[in-house]
């Protein structure tokens, strides 16, 4: 739009009056909106881009003119209003139920089978079941009345959820009104399926983040919850999220169709995106139709974990009903975790803040489970030994709980043998300091923890990140210049820091360098608890530390404590203690603490519990946690389990009451039911809260 069609467009505007504006809105929403739907879901555009900006900036303008006339459904509600204080509950009139699962074609027979023993004669020859992706995202509930979308809501523990219509209404491909082609506008209507980033889209959303400084995020699934839950709208309306349908939860005002495919394809007329599906009949097309899915799983524009089976016949699934938990009339078929092969080019080595060196694999970059791939763990020497890795082997990498690529396999060819294999160095790749191997443990570390540069930037990093001293402003590439520079040689050098030395480097300035100053200030009344994790002691967590915190009260009693004080805390085991321990004996662990007392730090103690009964529900009960929750953030349970009392640890024993189970639960649930620790879920925890 040039400024000559933008002057043309004000003038015209400006000799409108209310009536007439009010027409021309009634055309501009509806029209901008199917202009809308032909670009972002068909595909089909019939303006160019300038035309439609001349239509939008029209819409802006008269509502900016009559702010009154602003339609529930118009177009300019997608770039987010003010932020919300918080994010409310809300009741699903039809709970969203979770689903069973199943591993193996074996599993799927038996499914049919449970179906057809359960229908008895009323079983068809064969049952039609309808198979489509299983998404993986964030479930969503989207409920319009009269055609207008009113809420939008989390499946949370599956009858309570979270609030999050102002974020949703930012989707473009959620229709924020039903507008059916032909016959009525259903009364109400809830329409339930996943909020994701496709994969072209969170990979460009990245390469921009890396552009401008930001960290990337890591996986497309916790970037869209945590898109979701975002207070402000408009980072959700900066960030490409898509929603797909799959089924439904309320219709009213339009008469249901026989089936789900029917339904499908009527509410992809109302404006919805899906992600396909395919009709079976019988278990044995079934059965197919999932290894054709798994098969095509990495060339699809977004991460999928499996296959959702449902039979199609409405009327059957009315007979059929519910288990406690889930649908009779439907299961997700779970797949293993995408493997693929690619070409080992390089292992360099990576010296964390503990002096833990690690080996990484350069790997010619490869999809796996929708993901690019270039880099993978190789864990330590004992992987390296079981792998026998050599320089240009192919390999088999998966991305481990469809989150962190690592190398399964070597692929075995003639050529193997031949290849130099890929051995630890002897001495430190950072500092040059000679390599060491505790023989009880697999780490390789580099003792040099006083001079090491890479031990002195992750232990810095470490210091300033978000739940140790959360120190606004000190990144990466600050820390790195910090040390670099020689400006800094520990913790506490941070505190000794001047304005003139960090506007002095690199993309600093006077003000942003006072900001860091400034905020450093802040950290120095931080609880002990969160400066004790800062520390950054070998084996001491957040939990570990609000553990110790909690039970001696002050730094010089914790520093005091023995071997056997320290095992007496619950939760604290014989390897965290002598790490402890061995930490507070060490002389220039106790300098640098005091260092940072002079310097202000206060290790400020615990507040005393509050007097709150009702605030120490788990008072007395020990909980881990594992895998990934409907509507909890990790740490966000953590805190809530600690403030009513109850106490996170990061490992399974005897000792542990209750471990909660998310979904991807791995080794802990396995340790859990063998030591006979109860195994709760998220919908428990919070009933046990409240």
């Amino acid at each position: 739009m040039n400024a000559d069609d933008a002057k043309a467009v004000m003038e015209r505007l400006a000799q409108m009056d209310e009536p007439a504006a009010q027409t021309r809105l009634a055309w501009l929403v509806p029209e901008l909106n199917r202009h809308n739907r032909l670009y972002h879901e068909l595909n089909a555009p019939e303006i160019d881009d300038r035309a439609y900006d001349l239509l939008y900036r029209e819409l802006q303008e008269l509502e900016d003119r009559f702010p009154h006339l602003r339609a529930a459904d118009s177009p300019t509600r997608r770039v987010g209003g003010k932020p919300v204080e918080g994010l409310e509950a809300h009741e699903h009139r039809v709970p969203m139920l979770s689903l069973g699962n199943a591993f193996s074609a074996e599993e799927m027979r038996d499914f049919d089978a449970r179906i057809r023993r359960f229908l008895g004669d009323a079983a068809p020859e064969q049952v039609i079941y309808y198979v489509d992706p299983k998404l993986d995202g964030l479930a969503m509930s989207l409920n319009y009345e009269d055609g207008v979308l009113v809420s939008a809501a989390t499946r949370g523990d599956g009858r309570t959820g979270e609030d999050v219509t102002h974020n949703v209404a930012t989707i473009e491909t959620v229709p924020l009104r039903v507008t059916p082609p032909e016959g009525p506008v259903p009364t109400r209507l809830s329409v339930r399926g996943e909020v994701i980033f496709d994969l072209p889209g969170f990979e460009a959303m990245n390469a921009d983040r890396a552009a401008s400084g930001q960290k990337p995020f890591e996986n497309p699934r916790n970037a869209a919850a945590g898109t979701i839950r975002q207070l402000d709208p408009k980072v959700a309306a900066g960030r490409p999220l898509v929603f797909y349908a799959h089924s439904h939860g309320e219709l009213e005002g339009v008469e249901l169709p026989e089936r789900h495919s029917e339904l499908i394809a009527l509410i992809d007329t109302w404006g919805f995106r899906n992600a396909g599906g395919t009709l079976c009949v019988g278990i044995e097309a079934v059965i197919e139709a999932i290894a054709d899915l798994g098969e095509r799983r990495s060339s699809l524009d977004h991460e999928i974990d499996g296959a959702v089976v449902k039979v199609d016949d409405f009327g059957l699934q009315e007979v059929l009903g519910f288990r406690t938990r889930d649908p009779r009339w439907a299961i997700a078929y779970k797949y293993p975790p995408a493997q693929v092969s690619t070409v080992l080019d390089d292992v360099i080595f990576q010296v964390g803040r503990t002096g833990a060196v690690t080996p990484v694999a350069c790997l010619r970059p490869v999809r796996v489970g929708g993901v690019t791939v270039s880099r993978a763990t190789l864990h330590n020497a004992d992987e390296l030994d079981r792998l026998d890795l050599r320089m240009g082997d192919t390999v088999r990498v998966e991305r481990s709980g469809d989150v962190i690529p690592k190398v399964v396999t070597v692929v075995m060819d003639d050529g193997h043998a031949a290849r130099p294999l890929v051995v630890y160095p002897e001495h430190c790749p950072e500092c040059g300091a000679t390599l060491v191997r505790d023989p009880t443990e697999a780490a390789t570390v580099c003792p040099n923890s006083l001079s090491c540069p890479a031990q002195l930037r992750g232990s810095l990093k470490h210091f300033g990140s978000r739940r140790a001293m959360d120190v606004d402003g000190l990144g990466e590439k600050l820390v790195n210049q910090l040390v670099d520079n020689k400006l800094v040689g520990k913790a506490a050098d941070l505190y000794r820091l001047k304005v003139a030395q960090v506007a002095g480097l690199d993309r600093m300035a006077t003000k942003s360098a006072q900001n860091v100053i400034d905020a450093l200030e802040v950290t120095k009344d931080r609880p002990f608890e969160r400066v004790l994790f800062a520390l950054g002691i070998r084996h001491v967590g957040e939990s570990t530390a609000r553990d110790l915190a909690a039970a001696f009260g002050t730094l010089d009693a914790l520093m005091a404590a023995s071997v056997e004080d320290l095992v007496a805390v619950q939760g604290i085991g014989p390897v965290v203690a002598e790490s402890v321990h061995g930490f507070f004996q060490e002389p220039r662990n106790r300098d640098h603490i005091q260092e940072l007392r002079d310097l202000g730090v206060k290790f400020t103690p615990p507040a005393p519990p509050a007097a709150d009964a009702g605030s120490q529900a788990l008072a007395g009960k020990s909980f881990v946690l594992t895998g990934t929750f409907p509507t909890l953030a990790r740490e966000d349970a953590k805190a809530r389990i600690q403030a009513a009392g109850g106490k996170v640890s990061g490992s399974v024993s005897a000792k542990t009451d209750f471990l909660v189970a998310g979904d991807k639960a791995g080794s802990k649930l396995t340790k859990a039911q063998s030591l006979g620790v109860a195994v709760i879920d998220e919908a428990r925890l919070l009933e046990m809260l409240s």
